[in-house]
């Protein structure tokens, strides 16, 4: 019989591959950006911030903070030089009024993750209590970050159109909550598990509204604009 740990580590690696899956999967946007040297109305708000959302992550992780979670910071850790070359990309190809705003917000996210970093490391002397207070930090920036999917789902059920949701990346995000949730379990986790529940929710929804409205789709309308919308949707991990 395969011991507890052996598969918690199997299924953790399992959900590294299919998050760095979704990580990459921005790459044709950032190679359309390049190849046209202009950011055009591409946004950079959901790639700087899952920067940050990597960042505290990885902190998370960390043994000081969150023992026995390798598997934890090894993803978010891949995920945030990832999304680094990103923003620099965005940076280099934006105009110089959004490149402020990116520098600005930039900041801002250094600084807030400087306090979390130096509170928890003078101000709590145990595990159990960093835990906590990196956990409720990790599992309120996952939960901020699925505003854009309910954007999405709302967009689908309004046009009764499919288009604006990818059907694979729905998948994708359908099966690394479940991975992640199954990973939380089997060596119970609370604040793993509350953000990757919700995922794994999240993904079951919009893979039931695709079935629902896909008859419904007209795929011939708008092309170029779909594509662009849905590309810019990729890095909402």
């Amino acid at each position: 019989m395969a011991h507890p740990g052996m598969i918690r580590t199997i299924v953790g690696i399992i959900g590294n591959i299919i998050s760095l899956g979704l990580f990459l999967s921005p790459i044709p946007t950032f190679m359309k950006i390049i190849k046209q040297k202009s950011v055009s109305d591409f946004k950079p708000d959901p790639y700087v911030a899952t920067l940050l959302n990597c960042a505290v992550w990885v902190f998370y992780g960390m043994p000081f903070v969150h023992p026995d979670s390798t598997l934890v910071w090894t993803i978010n850790g891949a995920g945030f030089i990832i999304e680094t070359v990103y923003t620099t990309i965005f940076i280099l190809y934006s105009p110089g009024s959004k490149r402020k705003r990116i520098f600005i917000i930039l900041a801002i996210e250094a600084a807030f993750f400087a306090v979390v970093v130096l509170v928890n490391m003078l101000a709590f002397h145990t595990t159990k209590t960093r835990t906590l207070v990196v956990g409720i930090i990790c599992i309120v920036f996952n939960i901020l970050m699925y505003a854009s999917p309910l954007t999405v789902m709302k967009m689908v059920i309004k046009t009764k159109s499919v288009k604006y949701m990818p059907f694979y990346l729905s998948l994708a995000n359908f099966l690394n909550g479940i991975v992640w949730l199954i990973y939380s379990l089997l060596k119970f986790d609370i604040n793993i598990l509350i953000p990757n529940g919700l995922g794994a929710l999240s993904g079951l929804v919009q893979l039931i509204l695709y079935a629902t409205f896909y008859k419904t789709t007209r795929w011939e309308d708008d092309d170029d604009d779909v594509k662009s919308r849905s590309e810019v949707q990729l890095s909402n991990v």
